[in-house]
Order: C-alpha cells, then structure tokens, then sequence
C-alpha cells in the first residue's frame, strides 16, 4: 500500500465506490472529528478536504507533518486559507472549472429574469391576472464580469452567444494585443468603477481574499447604472451585503440574483427574504445531480497524476489566494 489520504468531511464524506478506487492504491481514512485522524496523521501525504469546517481542516493540517498535497473539493479557498498552509511548501489545489458551467447558467437565468420580469408574470398567474406588459432583451446590453477566471470564461461566453457585449476585470490583465475571446475589453483591479457603471449587469465571480472583501460597496453602488442588476456566484462577502441591501431597497438599483451571501444559512430576519427585486438561490446554483460525482472524479484524477508524479492541475497560488 502507497500513501496515507486523509479525508475531511463535515459528513458522511464521498460514496463508498470511489473510495475503493482510492483504496486500490492508498490507506484512506474518513471523518469529521480530529480524533478519527490522529494515528494516521503524521505518516500521511494526501489530504482531501470534502468540503470540512476550517477548524478541523487546520487541526488535521497541524498534525500531518509529513503533506504533500492537499486537495479542496469547493473552487473557494476563504475557509482553507489559514496561516499555516500559506506558509509550507505543501501544494494546495482546488476544484475550479468543476463547478463552473451550471454557475454560468444560473447568471444567465439571472439575467433573463429580469430582463423577462418572471416575478410579475408568476404574480399575475397566481392571482389569474391577464395584464400583457412589456419586458427587455439581454442582447446588445453590457455585461460585466468582476474576476475573469473559470467561472467568469463560463459566463462570457454564453452572454457572447446571446448577443452581449462583454468587458472583465482581472487583477493580472493579459498582456496588450491578447486573444480576449468573447470579452470586449479587460480591466484591472484599479478599473472596477470604471467597468460598473458602464454595465446594464455585473456578475461577481471573485474569490474571496484580504483584497477582494467588500471590492463592491456603497461606492461602487453609486457608480452603477439605476436599472442595472448585480448577481454574485463567487462569495458572498465580496460584496457589502448592507451597502448592497440599501441600494436595493432605495431603488438605486434595478436588482439581484444571489447564489452566495455574507452569513450562510441567511438569517430568516434577513430583509433580502422579503425583497421583490431579489433572485434569492441558498448556495445551491451548481449544484447538479452528478456535482459531487464531478468533484470526485476530479480528484481521483489529480491523485493518479499525483502517483505517477505528474504535474498537478488547478495548484492554487496560496498567498493570492487563487
């Protein structure tokens, strides 16, 4: 037997069928509580994060002094990033571009959601109202995709196919006179105002790190248009959810379709409930019936790339946190 792969889970962790792939060449070793890990800890050198508190994924962490590789299921990487991985050498890789196509539907949805006003038409046909009313088209509206990564590339180019122009921001824009693909113009991080207020939509996509909290706040809420709709698919503390909230119920801007908010489950005082210019998802957009399956597969192909020594795929840059 090969290597030690220890696997977090805040449950009952992965299906007894891909763990026996795993066991065909490795020792693995399941659970949710520190103690289940503390014999096998100090000779291990994979660990799988399958979606644990960060507690226990750092107590784990402290006591496998022997790491090589950690893996984390979710593409964010806010709840992993604690000190003391930033500072080793283990390698940390995540999950980005699993998830990333259904993420592209649901702001697309978002956006025709709006765009057709589905609230009012499922209003009128709940009360057995016929009151024709006039809706907008996605096309030739601006698009504004705030961190061009996977889920991002996702979204440009359905937005493209629908007929959209599509600008991004990107804290390392590509060099001048590089293939955009279906993005119009790129904008660094210095550009996001800039970026917002040209847009009828702006689609957050950001990890969450020291740099990216709040980036979309009462400031930038000002910078957009009154009809524009923010939707958020990254995390959720990338935007001031009370600055957010405000504009929302000020009229200052048109809507939002949300997948990922500040505190999570959302406090059932939360005004964002009750909100009629709110599309309210509770984290579950990317969540298709074969999500976890995806992740897995993934995972158990980076481990053979692993074995075989092999470059890894999606190495997370630990102090960026992306």
């Amino acid at each position: 037997m090969g290597d030690t792969i220890l696997i977090t889970s805040k449950g009952t962790g992965p299906k007894p069928e891909y763990l026996d792939q795993l066991r065909a060449h490795a020792r693995v070793i399941v659970g949710n509580t520190r103690e289940t890990f503390a014999d096998a800890a100090p000779e291990t050198t994979v660990m799988l994060n399958w979606s644990a508190p960060r507690d226990l994924n750092r107590a784990v962490f402290l006591m496998a002094p022997k790491l090589a590789w950690v893996h984390s299921r979710n593409a964010g990487l806010d709840s992993f990033l604690f000190p003391e991985i930033v500072a080793s050498p283990v390698t940390l890789t995540n999950g980005s571009g699993v998830f990333s196509p259904p993420l592209g539907e649901f702001a697309l949805a978002a956006m025709l959601y709006f765009a057709k006003d589905l609230r009012r038409m499922i209003r009128n046909q709940l009360a057995a109202r016929w009151e024709p009313f006039d809706v907008l088209t996605i096309s030739r509206k601006t698009v504004g995709i705030v961190g061009y990564g996977d889920i991002g590339r996702e979204i440009a180019w359905r937005a493209k196919a629908m007929g959209m122009r599509v600008l991004a921001l990107k804290r390392h824009p590509p060099p001048p006179g590089s293939d955009l693909g279906p993005v119009e113009k790129m904008y660094p991080s210095g550009g996001l105002r800039e970026m917002i207020a040209a847009c009828d939509y702006v689609v957050v996509t950001a990890p969450l790190t020291a740099e990216t909290h709040h980036m979309i706040s009462e400031a930038e809420f000002a910078a957009m248009k009154p009809d524009a709709v923010i939707i958020n698919v990254g995390r959720g503390p990338v935007i001031d959810e009370a600055a957010m909230t405000r504009a929302l119920a000020d009229g200052r801007i048109k809507g939002a379709g949300l997948d990922v908010f500040e505190q999570e489950p959302v406090p059932a005082e939360s005004p964002l409930y009750a909100m009629e210019n709110v599309l309210f998802s509770p984290h579950c957009a990317d969540n298709t019936p074969d999500w976890l399956d995806n992740a897995m597969n993934f995972f158990i192909a980076q481990y053979e790339r692993f074995r075989k020594g092999e470059p890894l795929l999606n190495v997370v840059n630990k102090k960026l946190g992306y």
